[in-house]
């Protein structure tokens, strides 16, 4: 009980979110690397895709920038900036067009006020302290049987918890964006699009898998709360 890792009852409760994981993981190389091989008959490049989608929305002063990692793509709201990695900045596959296209998804809900983005932002900094400091307290209060600790340690981890499920409809609501882009704009064929959305929903699997993983750890620590019910 002491380290969730060595407890056989945070492997039970825990296994669903390991195997959705693994599952996740797995699925999205295996199917960006799938796609990443057909090329489209647009021609158009990750970050072409990307500023295309951005000029039709009408959404300015967006840099897209080429970030190093491999599916280290990302849309950072504080510096307006869209970063593709360099598998998808320049590659004129189907797999860079829908991953590029859905950061810009990202880039247009910031533009258009999105609030749940905005929430999502907002969260960050309390994410990155909780993160930190939540297994801090947990372990601690462990250690020393202190309830109020676990307490605290709880409280800190459920808001990596909020931001993991408020990450959901942000992620989703951005694919929507880019597989409507891509197809009203011609930037992919019908069978194209669907071939590059099949990467979209793998990626989605990962956020869903991380939001069903850090639910799962906060019912683990909220079990071992009450089994401090007694201590001080």
């Amino acid at each position: 009980m002491l380290l969730g890792l060595i407890d056989p009852l945070y492997i039970i409760i825990i296994a669903p979110g390991l195997a959705l994981s693994l599952y996740a993981t797995f699925r999205t190389k295996s199917t960006f690397s799938k796609y990443s091989k057909v090329g489209s008959r647009s021609g158009l490049t990750g970050a072409q895709a990307a500023e295309q989608m951005l000029k039709r929305q009408g959404v300015s002063g967006v840099r897209i920038e080429r970030f190093g990692g491999w599916l280290s793509d990302h849309y950072d709201p504080s510096k307006k900036a869209l970063r593709l990695s360099d598998d998808v900045y320049s590659s004129q596959s189907l797999s860079a067009i829908g991953v590029a296209c859905h950061e810009a998804g990202h880039a247009i809900q910031d533009a258009h006020g999105y609030g749940m983005l905005s929430l999502r932002t907002a969260l960050v900094p309390p994410t990155n302290f909780g993160s930190t400091f939540a297994y801090i307290a947990l372990i601690a209060g462990f250690i020393l049987h202190l309830k109020g600790l676990i307490f605290i340690g709880v409280c800190l981890f459920s808001v990596v918890v909020a931001f993991s499920l408020i990450t959901l409809p942000v992620e989703w609501d951005a694919s929507r964006r880019a597989k409507v882009a891509m197809d009203e704009a011609g930037m992919l064929s019908p069978e194209e699009n669907r071939h590059a959305s099949k990467v979209l929903n793998a990626a989605f699997l990962t956020y869903l898998a991380a939001a069903v993983t850090s639910v799962l750890t906060l019912l683990y620590y909220l079990i071992q709360l009450g089994m401090f019910g007694g201590d001080e």
